[in-house]
C-alpha cells in the first residue's frame, strides 16, 4: 500500500513528528504579546491533527471488524472533537486575546469548552490506540511490544499535555515513533502469517 518498508515507517511517524515540531514553536502562554502567533499557529494546526486520525485509521486496515470500525470511529471522533479544540482554544481564544488587548473573562469562558472539546478528543485519540495495540498484538505477537508500550504511554501523555513543549513535544516523538514501530510490526508479522501460503 505505501510501499517499502522504510517509507512505511517514515509515512506512519510523519503526523506526530510535524506536530512536535510545531509544539516546539508553540507559545507557552497567551498574552497580548503572543495572542497574533497563537492564532496563526492554530490555523496551520487544523488541517495536521487530522493526520493522527489518518495514521491511525490506516493502522487498522488489517485489524478484525470487532476492533476495526470500533477504532475507526474513536479515530474520527478524535479528529472531529481534537479540531474543536484547535479552532476555539487555538483561533478563537487568540483573536480575543489580540481583539480586546489582553485576557478577559470571554477568554476564559472559549478555554472552557475548548477543553471540554480536547479532553474528548484525547480521550478518543487513547480508545483508537487501544484497539491498534490489540490488532497489533494479535497480528505480530511479541514484535507489537516496543511499540505498543510507546504509543499506549504517549497516547495517556496526551490526555493533559497537548503539544506544549516540553512533555507535549516528547509526546508527539513517541506517537511518532511508536506508529512507526508498530506500522513496521504489523509488516513483519503478517509476513510471517503469510510465508507458509507462500511456499504451498
Amino acid at each position: 500500500m505505501i510501499g517499502s518498508r522504510w517509507r512505511r515507517g517514515v509515512f506512519f511517524a510523519v503526523p506526530g513528528l510535524l506536530l512536535a515540531g510545531f509544539g516546539a514553536a508553540h507559545p507557552a502562554h497567551l498574552d497580548t504579546a503572543t495572542a497574533s502567533r497563537w492564532a496563526s499557529l492554530h490555523v496551520v494546526l487544523l488541517p495536521v491533527f487530522p493526520l493522527l486520525a489518518v495514521a491511525q485509521w490506516l493502522l487498522l486496515t488489517s485489524a478484525p471488524p470487532w476492533l476495526r470500525w470500533p477504532g475507526r470511529l474513536a479515530a474520527f471522533a478524535f479528529a472531529a472533537f481534537y479540531g474543536g479544540l484547535d479552532a476555539v482554544a487555538g483561533i478563537a481564544a487568540g483573536t480575543v486575546v489580540h481583539a480586546q488587548h489582553g485576557a478577559t473573562p470571554v477568554v476564559g469562558a472559549v478555554f472552557e469548552i475548548g477543553d471540554l472539546l480536547g479532553s474528548i478528543g484525547a480521550a478518543c485519540f487513547l480508545a483508537a490506540t487501544i484497539s491498534i495495540v490489540v490488532a497489533a498484538a494479535l497480528r505480530a505477537r511479541w514484535r507489537a511490544a516496543p511499540g505498543a508500550v510507546v504509543l499506549l504511554l504517549a497516547s495517556v501523555s496526551f490526555l493533559d499535555s497537548h503539544i506544549f513543549w516540553p512533555r507535549g513535544v516528547f509526546t508527539m516523538i513517541g506517537v511518532a515513533v511508536g506508529m512507526s514501530l508498530l506500522s513496521l510490526a504489523g509488516e513483519r508479522g503478517l509476513g510471517v502469517l503469510e510465508s507458509p501460503v507462500r511456499d504451498r
